[in-house]
């Protein structure tokens, strides 16, 4: 007579943080070059062609995806581009 034994091994992988996009709007009384000045000195490593391009798209679609990253941040540097009178919000990643 044989038998198997199971093993019942519990997780111990941790669940990754889901990620947050911070999008940032346009608006019709932020100067452009102020726009792309806050994301420069904002963002981290956002270099000036990536700032004006995010800030191109919010002129011309209404909205652009400025970083996608981990709920604590994203909240911080949307809070930041509010406190220098842009209009920003966050959005799950999914």
């Amino acid at each position: 007579m044989s038998y198997t034994e199971t093993i019942e091994k519990s997780s111990t992988a941790r669940k990754l943080a889901p990620n947050y996009r911070v999008l940032l709007h346009n608006d019709d009384f932020n100067a452009m070059e102020h726009v792309v000045e806050v994301l420069i000195t904002t963002i981290p490593n956002l270099s000036a062609p990536q700032a004006i391009n995010i800030m191109m798209e919010a002129h011309q679609y209404g909205m652009a995806l400025v970083i996608t990253c981990n709920q604590e941040h994203a909240e911080h540097y949307s809070d930041v581009l509010k406190s220098h009178g842009l209009t920003s919000t966050i959005e799950p990643a999914d």
